[in-house]
């Protein structure tokens, strides 16, 4: 894997996470013999054309049968090949869902399952295609684990680490084309362990994927109000960085959790769970997308609707740390 710089951060961007899987995979491809890709008839959605042309051994379209494709994963994963399957999250996350407890997080096979296009990205493909429930679901599961990379940049890393993880692993990608850039340089990543983008004293915003950018921009724009808050970048949701969550609770007034997924069962829920074991804990404000179905509309529009731009997102954590709120 080639060192981060700001001209590959950059190319990262312009393909947005999806597109920057398939140039991970292409290099993963070329270092592993035993690595099968699949998808469930997304070759193109899924930015596999190239790797199909170049690696057509190694890759496999199962058509519209996730179900299929997650049984059939664990089989070779048994037979000891190195398996990646994907298609949009929502479709893995739910019409998978048994196929994934059961293979999976039962059985243990090390699965590597790729949901693209999640929380509010298929824009006016409309509520039949938001993934915004996948990270309660998938964090339901015994022994799978949760990933939502912040950038494109990232998202490479997170590919490379899971084709070496020993256990099946849901990755999470978010956001479309030309996505913000978070990373520009190389920096220490691993499963677990959430990563401090942002030095602050009154606020600790916890986020993942999208909303890590977002939530930087909210913490520029609350320092120009008097609010001093730190950003931390949440990128595994299971197994969650809880030593990172009581450090920011003894340093912070309040804890934002920040996500582009339903207010129920994602981020801020597992959050609340461990801060609510964690003595002296703030309050915490959980900000994410309300509990119902969406207006369709373009990506940006959707974020908007559902007050996830950083203005919005800063004006929430404002309201509610208000006048009077530091201890």
């Amino acid at each position: 894997m080639a060192p981060l710089t700001p001209l590959n951060a950059r190319i990262y961007s312009k393909l947005g996470q999806r597109g920057s899987f398939s140039l991970a995979i292409e290099e993963v491809a070329a270092q592993d013999e035993e690595l099968v890709v699949m998808t469930a008839d997304l070759t193109t959605l899924t930015g596999l054309t190239r790797f199909k042309e170049k690696y057509p051994g190694k890759f496999l379209n199962i058509g519209i049968a996730e179900q299929n494709m997650i049984c059939l994963a664990a089989g070779m994963a048994k037979e000891g090949k190195n398996v990646f399957v994907t298609t949009y999250a929502n479709f893995l996350a739910m019409r998978a869902y048994e196929q994934i407890r059961i293979q999976l997080g039962y059985m243990q096979f090390p699965v590597r399952v790729i949901g693209t296009g999640s929380g509010l990205a298929m824009g006016m493909s409309g509520n039949t295609h938001y993934g915004i429930e996948d990270i309660a679901l998938m964090r339901a599961v015994p022994g799978l684990m949760v990933v939502s990379p912040a950038d494109g940049a990232e998202t490479t890393k997170v590919i490379h680490e899971a084709a070496h993880y020993p256990g099946p692993v849901y990755v999470r990608l978010s956001g479309v084309m030309n996505t913000p850039i978070v990373y520009t340089e190389e920096y220490p990543f691993a499963f677990g362990k959430a990563v401090r983008l942002r030095e602050g004293d009154d606020v600790a915003v916890i986020a993942t994927g999208t909303m890590v950018h977002e939530s930087i921009r909210a913490a520029e724009l609350l320092k120009e109000k008097g609010i001093s808050a730190s950003v931390l970048n949440m990128h595994t949701i299971k197994p969650l960085d809880t030593a990172a969550i009581r450090n920011a609770c003894t340093r912070s007034n309040l804890i934002v959790t920040v996500e582009e997924h339903s207010i129920i069962g994602g981020l801020g829920s597992a959050v609340a769970e461990c801060i609510s074991e964690t003595a002296g804990s703030p309050r915490l404000l959980r900000i994410g997308i309300p509990d119902a179905f969406q207006k369709v509309g373009d990506y940006r529009y959707l974020l908007e609707q559902n007050g996830l731009s950083a203005p919005q997102i800063a004006e929430k954590i404002s309201i509610t740390f208000g006048p009077g709120f530091r201890s």
